[in-house]
């Protein structure tokens, strides 16, 4: 469970956390990918590893964005990238912090395959691409913020 190889000892750590606070907007949200890509490519992230903690940042922060409530759009939110080895492998986890309303997206149900055109309509879509493209999920609420956690692993071969 990639959640378990960020509590390894300092010592095997690759790299500290990365962070950046970020507005709760559509520039804001660009600028924060932009940062994920470069602190990927600092911490040698592979560019499939990359484009998987992308499409969750973006669709994460469409979420909060759209959903999260005045004081989602009123607070910043705070993103924080980690990468760590374990046993041959490596993993990236992105952490999104946000004051909005709380939500667990790890315990949401799975929204139903769609069967006609209206159905299939841009919405109550994401938190499936969120699962599919990440290999974990992790949920919490702490102090009156969300703390979502979402990561991939790679194998250093």
């Amino acid at each position: 469970m990639l959640h378990d190889l960020f509590t390894q000892p300092t010592k095997h750590r690759l790299s500290r956390p990365d962070e950046i606070m970020i507005g709760a907007d559509a520039l804001e949200a660009r600028r924060a990918s932009e940062w994920l890509e470069a602190v990927c490519q600092q911490g040698g992230v592979p560019r499939p590893e990359f484009e998987r903690l992308a499409l969750c940042l973006e669709e994460v922060l469409a979420n909060i964005i759209q959903h999260g409530g005045e004081t989602a759009l009123s607070q910043p939110i705070r993103v924080a990238f980690e990468v760590a080895p374990l046993e041959g492998d490596n993993a990236a986890r992105v952490t999104v912090s946000d004051s909005g309303k709380a939500f667990d997206p790890s315990s949401a149900p799975e929204a139903k395959t769609p069967t006609t055109l209206e159905e299939a309509l841009p919405h109550g879509m994401g938190l499936g691409l969120i699962r599919q493209c990440s290999s974990s999920l992790h949920y919490r609420r702490e102090a009156g913020r969300n703390q979502l956690t979402f990561g991939t692993r790679w194998s250093q071969g």
